[in-house]
C-alpha cells in the first residue's frame, strides 16, 4: 500500500478512514448509492441501511479497533459478513477485504452463485482501491 511515489498512509489514518467509511461509505464505495446509520448500539457497534446496485440492506457494523471492521448483513437479498482488515507487513500496511455471503433463493455452488461472486469480487477490489485513494486524499488535506 505504501509504495514509492505514493502518499504514505499511517495505520492510524487507515483506521480512521475505515471508521469514516463504516459511517458513510458513499465517498469510498462507488457502487453504493445510499448509506445511513439507523441505530447506534455502542461506540463500536451500529446498524446502517445501504443501497448497493439498487438493492437495500441493513448491516450491523462492528469496529474492532485498530485492525478490523465487520459488516454483518441483517436483511436484504444477500446475507453474510464482510470484513475490512488492516494487516502489517513490516513498514508497509495492507488492506484486505473478505466476504462470506449467501444469496437468497440461489443454490450454493451453482452457476448463478459463481456469476454473482465474480461480479462482487470486482466490486470489492474496486472498493479497496477507492478506499485507499480516499484515505490518501484525507491525508493530503483533501475531502474523501
Amino acid at each position: 500500500m505504501n509504495t514509492a511515489g505514493r502518499v504514505v498512509v499511517s495505520r492510524r489514518a487507515l483506521w480512521d478512514g475505515l471508521v469514516a467509511k463504516a459511517g458513510n461509505a458513499l465517498p469510498f464505495v462507488p457502487a453504493m448509492s445510499s448509506c445511513e446509520v439507523v441505530e447506534k448500539h455502542s461506540d463500536a457497534v451500529f446498524d446502517r441501511r445501504i443501497e448497493l446496485h439498487g438493492q437495500l440492506f441493513t448491516e450491523r457494523v462492528t469496529l474492532e479497533e485498530p485492525h478490523r471492521v465487520v459488516f454483518t448483513r441483517l436483511d436484504g437479498p444477500v446475507l453474510g459478513t464482510i470484513a475490512n482488515e488492516i494487516e502489517d507487513a513490516g513498514d508497509d500496511l495492507h488492506l484486505r477485504f473478505s466476504f462470506a455471503l449467501v444469496l437468497a433463493g440461489i443454490e450454493g455452488g451453482s452457476a448463478d452463485e459463481r456469476a454473482y461472486a465474480d461480479g462482487m469480487t470486482g466490486d470489492y477490489l474496486d472498493a479497496v482501491v477507492s478506499t485507499v485513494d480516499a484515505v490518501r486524499r484525507v491525508v493530503t488535506g483533501e475531502r474523501p
